[in-house]
């Protein structure tokens, strides 16, 4: 059989349908709104060969529309959108001020009447208000003919907003006509597309912002519960980005070629702000232990007042002749000499030596405490005396094992939720932050091959964080150059990923972060060759 060819006409028609199948689906995938708005006009203006064209969206009171994206190939006129150029132009108004529906308007009707509305000719079209489209042309010169205003709805049939196109143009010789019924019945199924792309992607992005307010409240919640650690899970997923931004960034050294999509960047972002999730369950009294010997009150006036009770014992054997003038003020002395000892060994803030150590047991082992039934009991308990005999910072073996527990808690909480594909890597991303590279960090003493990249940033803006965080009730916040010399450190004995310090150096996050969460005086000049483990960048 001869085969037949098919009319132009059909055969563009077949052209527009599969441009359209095309451009469905390009739609779906868009996550960006501004941009998916813009690609909607644009799509419209391409498959029905329109000049220019405008897309508004209905406003949150459903009064107006409101002007969302403006082009204008002609004029070079492009607003809204990805332009950054804003519209200047006030909003449709749909009702008058008595509450009265507004026909006049070509847009305002279309949703009023859920209906498309075709003009072959605004200067000839009876029943429509184009004054506004008129003082436009007058001004720019331009001619308005043709007009293609079309509903767009979602899938509750509801309008959430109008697509209107200006001046059809024929593929040929390029002269504007009006919009044909092909083009109407392509843009009415563009737009319904289109309507339920919106919607998925606003539902989508309200879904995601809902995760992320809950995601907030519980982080003010644990940031609530101590006023040491106010800030710290804002913190770390800041510095966390800031590492993951700078690898992507850096094109020298092992990790070069590490890169993230945008998505990859939702799952850090999420990660980081979920990394300390399980401190719920952390008590207080823990989190917010400033001296050695604080519960739920600072134990040291307990003491405090068994020295004053021993003081009087003391004045009091003087006054009745069991001691001497001179035996009384050795031991008065003595006790000054103890009291203001354990004070300083309450605060925790330097490593106690070995002496010092000895010196709490002697205190403990040399003065004894009358209870009210008249027993002498030691002057400390076993639990002072552990307390009290602490090497470094404020917490016993036991409540940093309840400190560290918060991980697991975490990793527990984070694995037990039903995490959508693009969000799989948030649980390991978050529950490693406390693991070295060496393999001796916690809970599941992780090595560095273990690992994931995202997990190892998390690891180094956690410690760096800490170091130079100014709201710790056992320390100050550090310098630039005391955090980093401690954190090259940690390089150098296996605690951190020696890659990833390199280039915390070589791009300047700590920079970066010292601008915008620490204090000026922290902020000292860098010496970057006197830090430990500093190398320079390879050249590229």
């Amino acid at each position: 059989m001869t085969s037949i060819e098919a009319p132009p006409a059909q055969g563009e028609l077949s052209h527009r349908l599969s441009e359209l199948l095309r451009i469905g689906a390009a739609l779906s995938k868009e996550r960006d709104i501004n941009r998916l708005l813009e690609a909607i006009l644009v799509a419209a203006k391409e498959i029905t060969n329109a000049d220019g064209g405008t897309l508004y969206r209905m406003t949150e009171d459903r009064q107006a529309l409101r002007f969302e994206i403006m082009r204008n190939d002609t004029l070079g006129i492009a607003m809204g959108g990805t332009s950054g150029e804003d519209i200047p132009f006030y909003p449709v108004n749909l009702y008058d001020r008595d509450g009265g529906a507004i026909h006049s308007m070509v847009a305002a009707y279309a949703v009023h009447h859920d209906c498309s509305v075709n003009i072959a000719d605004a200067y000839t079209e009876a029943g429509f208000d184009f004054s506004g489209t008129k003082n436009f042309d007058k001004k720019t010169g331009y001619r308005s003919t043709s007009f293609l205003t079309v509903p767009m709805k979602n899938h509750e049939d509801e309008i959430i907003g109008v697509l209107q196109l200006i001046n059809a143009k024929q593929r040929a010789g390029g002269e504007v006509v009006p919009f044909s019924d092909d083009d109407q019945k392509l843009a009415e199924s563009l737009a319904s597309q289109a309507a339920i792309a919106l919607t998925n992607r606003l539902l989508i992005n309200h879904l995601e912002a809902l995760f992320e307010s809950f995601i907030q409240m519980i982080n003010a919640a644990i940031d609530d519960k101590s006023p040491y650690t106010g800030g710290h899970c804002e913190r770390v997923p800041m510095l966390t980005m800031l590492l993951a931004e700078a690898v992507n960034n850096c094109k020298v050294g092992p990790l070069r070629d590490f890169a993230m999509s945008e998505r990859d960047r939702y799952e850090l972002k999420i990660a980081g702000l979920l990394h300390d999730c399980g401190k719920v369950t952390t008590p207080v009294h823990v989190v917010d232990k400033a001296t050695k010997l604080q519960t739920i009150y600072d134990r040291i006036d307990l003491i405090d007042t068994r020295f004053e009770v021993l003081r009087r014992d003391s004045e009091i054997a003087r006054l009745s002749g069991h001691a001497s003038a001179e035996q009384t003020a050795a031991l008065l002395r003595t006790l000054e000499e103890d009291r203001e000892f354990l004070r300083r060994a309450n605060v925790g803030g330097e490593s106690m030596t070995d002496a010092d150590v000895e010196r709490v047991r002697a205190i403990a082992a040399r003065h004894t405490w009358q209870r009210a039934d008249g027993s002498l009991v030691p002057f400390l308990s076993a639990d002072e005396l552990e307390n009290l005999t602490i090497r470094a910072g404020t917490l016993t073996a036991a409540e940093r094992q309840i400190i560290n527990h918060h991980i697991e808690v975490t990793i527990q909480m984070l694995e037990s939720l039903p995490w959508p594909r693009h969000l799989k890597k948030v649980p390991e991303y978050a529950g490693g932050h406390h693991e070295r590279m060496d393999g001796k960090g916690y809970p599941r003493g992780l090595t560095r091959e273990q690992m994931s990249v995202q997990a190892r940033c998390m690891g180094i803006a956690d410690i760096f964080e800490a170091l130079t965080a100014k709201d710790r009730p056992y320390k100050k916040g550090k310098t630039l150059t005391e955090s980093l010399t401690i954190l090259g450190k940690f390089k150098l004995n296996g605690h951190v990923d020696p890659d990833l310090f390199d280039i915390f150096m070589w791009e300047k996050v700590y920079e970066k972060y010292a601008r915008e969460y620490l204090d000026p005086e922290q902020i000292d000049i860098v010496d970057v060759a006197r830090i430990p483990g500093y190398r320079s960048p390879p050249a590229q």
